[in-house]
Order: C-alpha cells, then sequence, then structure tokens
C-alpha cells in the first residue's frame, strides 16, 4: 500500500528521502518494478524532474540514465543489435515505454534478457549518494545491500563489444526458459552470461579464450531445475546456446 507519494526537483533530495528509516521509501521510475506486498506500507520517489532520462555519447562510451526508457535506449544509434533484441524480448512495445533501464536492472530475476546481456556487457552503474560506481554483476550479488537507500543515476555501456543474443522459449514472445548473452571485446575478453531461471542472471565466464564456453554453461545450470523445465534439459540447451553465441560472433567478425 503507497501511503506517501514525492515528486523531489533535485538529486540530494531524492536521496535523503530514500535514506528514511520511519517508512519504507523506494524510487518511482516508470512504475512497472515498484516491489512491495500489499499490507506492507511504503514511501515512492518520482524520479521524473531529476533530469535522469538522457543518453550521452562520449567516444565509445554511452552513458544511460537511469530514468530513459527501454524503448529509448533501443532506438538509440549504434546499439549492439543483439541488445536490442534482448530488449524487444524483455517487455512488450507499451511496457517499454513505461519500464526504465534503471528500474529493470535493479528488479532483474533471472528471467530477464535484458539483465542477462547487461551483465555479459558488464554494464557500469553509478550510484548516489557516495557516487560509487559498480559492476552491475558486483551489484547482483549484493542487491540488498547496495540498493536500500541508494539510487542508481546511471548506466554505462561500452559500445566496442560485441554481443550475441539467444534463447529458447515456449514461443517467440514468452520470457526464455533459457537464454545466452556472449559478449566480446576487442582485447579478446569474453564474459558469458545465462538466464532462464534463479533469482538473478547468472554470470558463467569471464576471461580469455572461449575453449571452455560450452562446458562452464553446462556446469552453470546442472541444478538448474523448476516448473518450467529440468536442470538436465537447461544444461544441455545452455552449453548449445553458449556454443552458438560465439560461432556466431566469429561469422560475424569474418563477415
Amino acid at each position: 500500500m503507497i501511503v506517501e507519494y514525492h515528486r523531489p526537483q533535485t538529486l540530494p533530495e531524492a536521496v535523503n528521502l530514500l535514506r528514511r528509516k520511519q517508512v519504507l521509501t523506494q524510487p518511482l521510475g516508470g512504475g512497472t518494478a515498484i516491489d512491495f506486498k500489499a499490507d506492507q506500507p511504503i514511501a515512492v520517489v518520482d524520479l521524473q524532474a531529476l533530469g535522469l532520462d538522457t543518453i550521452e555519447r562520449q567516444g565509445h562510451l554511452i552513458h544511460i540514465g537511469a530514468t530513459v526508457t527501454l524503448q529509448q535506449l533501443m532506438e538509440f544509434p549504434d546499439l549492439a543489435p543483439a541488445l536490442v533484441g534482448a530488449i524487444r524480448h524483455q517487455a512488450t512495445y507499451n511496457l517499454r515505454h513505461q519500464a526504465t533501464v534503471g528500474g529493470s536492472l535493479a528488479s532483474a530475476d533471472g528471467r530477464s534478457p535484458f539483465g542477462v546481456a547487461m551483465l555479459a556487457l558488464d554494464a557500469q552503474l553509478k550510484l548516489l549518494p557516495d557516487e560509487r560506481t559498480l559492476s552491475y554483476g558486483d551489484l547482483l550479488a549484493l542487491r540488498d545491500e547496495f540498493l536500500p537507500g541508494n539510487l542508481i543515476t546511471q548506466v554505462t555501456l561500452n559500445l566496442q563489444v560485441e554481443l550475441c543474443y539467444e534463447f529458447v522459449a515456449r514461443t517467440p514472445a514468452d520470457l526464455p526458459i533459457v537464454c545466452a548473452a556472449l559478449a566480446r571485446w576487442p582485447s579478446g575478453r569474453l564474459r558469458l552470461a545465462l538466464g532462464g531461471w534463479g533469482k538473478v542472471p547468472t554470470l558463467v565466464l569471464d576471461g580469455q579464450g572461449a575453449e571452455g564456453l560450452r562446458p562452464a554453461a553446462q556446469a552453470a545450470f546442472s541444478n538448474a531445475a523448476d516448473e518450467w523445465a529440468s536442470a538436465a534439459y537447461r544444461s544441455q540447451i545452455a552449453g548449445i546456446l553458449a556454443q552458438r553465441c560465439w560461432q556466431r560472433l566469429l561469422t560475424d567478425k569474418e563477415g
């Protein structure tokens, strides 16, 4: 139950509200990811007036405001086509106009295509009030520690990083049973993330060389059973998708 609504005009004002102890207070971007139980009183801090809805390119980096919508990001020039595909898979057209980048990352579970892709891309997040920058992987690992009382203001991506995203689902529009995102840096660094299961996307590999991609993916989902699929099925498909991503990156480079 929402008991208070605030629309601050400055970032310090917003942060002060979020750090209050007397009532649970959460940021409100697009309103698609508010986390509360029906009987739990919460206050919301509307972020619309804080100027966090812009995308700026600086060289090979893009800095994405936390309240940029998924549709805005999807339409940004030079964005990796695979990231565009993951965003399209994340939500319908109408929801993409509401859901924000910050909110989608903060609330992502294991079946979030956008979360999986951003984990593979090693997205960097800026948080207030400490001006702290941390990787999306670190945020996911300690989400309950980093998010309360803090505000994601910006997300940074490297446009030089190649990305492949593959998935298996009941239908093309359904959320994935298994999905894989593989990112490759000009230096040869590879990051593989998996989704379709669990509370958060899973980082499988971060290093050089593709020799261990398939077995690493299979091992990561060796216990990934739920009502949607068995662990044996997910493990097998994860390995296939990881290998498929690698082959596609090789093919795109040769092309």
